[in-house]
């Protein structure tokens, strides 16, 4: 009896010490600084690359190891617009174009081919 005792206070030890150092590792690895580029100088410099569209997203993306980035999305007409703007200095790292999806609530409607959900009974 003497040795599970001994054991379960050696086994409770360790997982405290694991678990300390648990907390300390993660208050060390989050402890990260804001963003040097704001949300909102991240979507002036987008509108500067794409003048006249309108922001549909906007998310901060901390990396660990690589740069932080703002990953903004722009939409102008039928083209969605993708970028990565550097939170430290505000360098465009990435910046893709595709079509924008058609809403799937209505675009048929507009052309009389839209989906009829009345009971033909």
């Amino acid at each position: 009896m003497q040795i599970t005792k001994k054991f379960i206070i050696v086994g409770a030890g360790v997982v405290t010490l694991v678990a300390g150092g648990g907390v300390a590792y993660a208050a060390t690895s989050s402890s990260a600084a804001a963003p040097r580029i704001t949300a909102e100088r991240a979507m002036q410099i987008a509108h500067q690359r794409v003048p006249g569209a309108w922001v549909s997203e906007v998310d901060y993306d901390g990396r660990g190891t690589r740069a932080d980035v703002w990953e903004i999305e722009l939409t102008k007409g039928a083209m969605r617009h993708e970028l990565d703007v550097d939170a430290a200095t505000g360098r465009i790292l990435k910046y893709e174009t595709e079509r924008a999806d058609r809403d799937d609530h209505g675009d048929d409607d507009r052309h009389g081919r839209g989906h009829d959900d009345r009971d033909d009974d």
